[in-house]
């Protein structure tokens, strides 16, 4: 499938106008639109539904809508590594992981890395576990950074000096706000916010003696952001990690670490016999570097 039918598909799902995606690709509309119609006939499927005004895909474009983009993103990926001099160490850098306090870490080797190598570009995905690991196996991702416990044999792996403590995010005028920290017991019956994350179950059903199935789940959530929006408004009490959302001044919110406490170690990841680009070198030399120095410290 030629990269630049993928191109043309991608503008005009996202313009939703032949005329302004033929506008935006600096080509005539019957050509987009012959280019368009070659691209259905060749996967013998109706991709588009032509209105008056407004083209809307069918559910077989919306799902190569999907793979397009990443599939142009990869190309554009390996290009952007490839294009660049000889004598200069630049380049481009992805790097995925959930909400965790192990970015502050990758943030300042970033940074050391950027006075080095000032040409380098870094590209951040935020998602859960699941989101990581895909892109990481189809090439999306030259990095992830994940939360223990998870399955580590198809990839390298590093530890990261630092590890996540889990507690509870709820409003200061929460009946459980007064204590140090939170008992399994105090929230069995309360309304309760989790992570939508297979490996947080486990932890969490064996920390609270009970499968996650058995506790009142109010709702999950796959960004803390908003979470705390949620509980700010008083719709439950949420797991997560500490040091994420600011619950210090004014804010409505406070954190209480879990009783017996709950931590999770972190690791960056990549796949086995993964090809580096010189920018991908650089920073794993980096981290390695910087993870020495803090264990000297």
């Amino acid at each position: 499938m030629d990269i630049r039918l993928l191109r043309y598909f991608i503008a005009v799902a996202h313009e939703q106008n032949i005329s302004a995606a033929a506008k935006s690709l600096h080509i005539t509309q019957p050509t987009l639109s012959r280019q368009l119609s070659d691209l259905e006939e060749a996967l013998n499927t109706a991709l588009f539904i032509r209105g008056n005004r407004k083209i809307t895909l069918t559910e077989e474009g919306l799902f190569l809508l999907s793979k397009a983009k990443e599939i142009v993103e990869l190309v554009d990926k390996t290009e952007a590594n490839f294009n660049q001099p000889e004598a200069l160490i630049s380049g481009e850098i992805y790097i995925g992981g959930g909400e965790t306090e192990a970015i502050s870490f990758i943030a300042d080797t970033l940074k050391d890395l950027k006075k080095d190598y000032p040409s380098i570009q870094f590209h951040l995905y935020s998602g859960n576990a699941e989101d990581i690991a895909e892109k990481l196996e189809s090439g999306l991702l030259d990095f992830g950074i994940v939360i223990e416990p998870t399955d580590k044999q198809k990839y390298e792996f590093i530890q990261l000096p630092a590890k996540d403590v889990w507690g509870v995010l709820m409003r200061n005028d929460s009946p459980l706000a007064h204590k140090t920290s939170i008992q399994p017991t105090d929230l069995l019956d309360k309304p309760l916010m989790i992570s939508r994350q297979t490996t947080v179950d486990n932890e969490l059903s064996g920390w609270f003696g009970t499968h996650i199935q058995n506790l009142n789940i109010t709702g999950t959530y796959n960004l803390i952001y908003n979470a705390s929006v949620m509980a700010e408004a008083g719709l439950g009490y949420v797991i997560s990690i500490d040091k994420l959302i600011n619950t210090s001044g004014k804010s409505q919110l406070c954190f209480k670490p879990l009783n017996p406490q709950l931590t999770a170690g972190l690791n960056i990841v990549w796949k086995k016999n993964q090809v580096f680009s010189n920018a991908a070198k650089k920073f794993l030399e980096k981290i390695r570097e910087n993870i020495e120095h803090n264990n000297q410290k």
